[in-house]
């Protein structure tokens, strides 16, 4: 390869590299700074919406614009993921309202839903097979580093200059991205025209939507056997089945059942769901756990998120490298056994948890789960021909998304039952005299360091003793998805990185052309 094709090579991976940052970023910058954007737009009873709307049209378009990435082109849908992503970002920028806010990060999500699974994808298409351990490696440590400093960098923001510019951080290296893309990257147009199933699509979100929001509004906004949370988990039920009928029945289905026929795609799949499962819980809590029980600042509690990130870019990378000399499932088995010790570690914190001890096990935690960033996206892939990847990544990234996005439901409902019951038995007897009771529906009052002064020591002591407890037992809750990683990577079979030319005939990839 001479150094003009290098050169190039590199701009493109850069591109693809921010893209892939900026995109995997945005929800846990957001959802540290939600608390500030609530008290300035208003809208307590709604501010769920802002990270389900995201979340939702993200991964609805996730399996659609890879269907149409296989058909007309990985660039050009990249690109335009890129550009609605960028327009959703500076409206969320400008809203005045929740009710804005949310439509306009639905907006962000669609483009959101194109960049992840396009970008790996692309790396896929343009590197031989002995290269892509290494970049797979590269992209799996953006995609870590991503998770854990995105409550940082949302904290600071959020602090040191305003909410907004959690959104307008996005426009310039969106636009970095765009123009290295736009230039350096020229597409090898192998592709088939194919039909779009739109009946799946549609089926596929709408049951989506009305899982996660019976789980959220389940016990919360609405009793469990209300009229409207039966409805929703009714309208799942069927918009499910619908989905299932639908999908058997089309020309070209949005998730293609028959791709499930290959083991080491199937297990991919249902690691990377479990996987998301476990780790969203972790990147949701510890900063609770610091902030709440230890009384760490907004930025300390993301600072220290940091061990966890510095464990799962390392193993992204060793993964990465592992994947080209020994099958999937001996490295992923020693990530998810890693993983199962961090996770029942966490399971053992309480109040007497020291700073020390608490890194250990995030360090765990990380190196176990940065495993997968690297390989699942690559076994997932792997024996699929060019015109098939696209679909292949886009249903991989779907399934951990909505691993990650189901797991932040139902952990949550556990957490907060767990922490009113121990609010209930701690402050037993002591009635409203007690003080504690006016917390057990919030344990976020506890995040101010303004309320906690306020708070008489004894009383604080009961508040933090059973938030500590609670997320103690929602973290060996979490052993459930972790122990279901495991079992599945055991199923994964044999297959390895395939060194040789690509799959089924394919030519083997080339550089972009000068």
């Amino acid at each position: 390869m001479n150094a003009t094709k290098q050169s190039k090579l590199g701009l493109v991976v850069a591109g693809l590299l921010l893209g892939i940052l900026m995109a995997a970023m945005d929800n846990t910058i957001v959802s540290t700074a939600i608390g500030t954007i609530v008290h300035d737009l208003g809208g307590l009873d709604k501010f769920v919406w802002v990270t389900s709307a995201y979340l939702v049209a993200s991964m609805a378009g996730m399996p659609i614009f890879g269907k149409l990435s296989d058909m007309y082109g990985r660039k050009r849908f990249f690109i335009f993921g890129l550009i609605v992503f960028l327009a959703g970002s500076m409206l969320c920028g400008i809203a005045q309202s929740i009710e804005q806010l949310a439509i306009y990060r639905a907006i962000q999500g669609i483009g959101g839903g194109a960049l992840m699974p396009i970008a790996f994808t692309i790396m896929f298409d343009l590197f031989p097979p002995q290269a892509r351990g290494k970049m797979s490696g590269l992209f799996g440590a953006v995609f870590g580093t991503s998770s854990i400093f995105g409550p940082l960098l949302g904290a600071w923001i959020t602090e040191s200059i305003s909410w907004h510019w959690v959104f307008y951080i996005n426009v310039p290296v969106g636009i970095v991205s765009l123009i290295l893309i736009a230039t350096a990257y020229k597409e090898s147009l192998q592709h088939t025209k194919q039909s779009i199933d739109w009946l799946g699509a549609f089926t596929l979100v709408g049951a989506v939507v009305c899982l996660m929001f019976g789980l959220e509004f389940g016990g919360n906004q609405y009793a469990w056997d209300s009229a409207q949370i039966i409805g929703l988990f009714a309208g799942f039920a069927v918009l499910f089945i619908a989905f299932l009928i639908a999908e058997t029945k089309a020309k070209e289905p949005i998730i293609s059942f028959s791709m499930f026929k290959r083991r080491t795609f199937a297990t991919s799949n249902a690691v990377g769901f479990f996987y998301g499962a476990a780790f969203i819980v972790a990147t949701v809590y510890i900063p609770i756990y610091v902030q709440g029980v230890l009384g760490g600042s907004a930025t300390n509690s993301g600072l220290i998120l940091l061990p966890m990130t510095v464990g799962s870019v390392v193993a992204a990378q060793v993964g990465g490298g592992l994947a080209t000399k020994f099958p999937y499932r001996n490295v992923m088995t020693v990530s998810a056994i890693i993983m199962l010790a961090g996770i029942y570690l966490l399971g053992t914190i309480s109040t007497d948890t020291t700073r020390s001890m608490l890194t250990i096990y995030m360090i765990l935690t990380g190196l176990g789960v940065g495993f997968s960033f690297s390989i699942l996206s690559m076994s997932a892939i792997e024996g699929f021909s060019m015109r098939e990847r696209g679909s292949a990544s886009s249903t991989n990234t779907f399934m951990r998304t909505l691993g990650m996005t189901l797991s932040v439901s139902v952990y949550g409902i556990v957490q907060r039952n767990l922490f009113t019951d121990k609010m209930s038995d701690a402050f037993a007897g002591m009635g409203s005299a007690g003080g504690g009771n006016q917390f057990g529906n919030d344990p976020r009052a506890l995040l101010s360091p303004e309320t906690r002064a306020h708070i008489p020591p004894q009383i604080l002591d009961k508040i933090t003793d059973a938030l500590s407890s609670s997320i103690a037992h929602t973290f060996l809750w979490t052993l459930v998805p972790a122990a279901l990683a495991l079992v599945f990577v055991l199923l994964m079979g044999n297959a390895r990185l395939n060194r040789g030319q690509a799959a089924q005939g394919q030519p083997q990839p080339q550089p972009p052309a000068h």
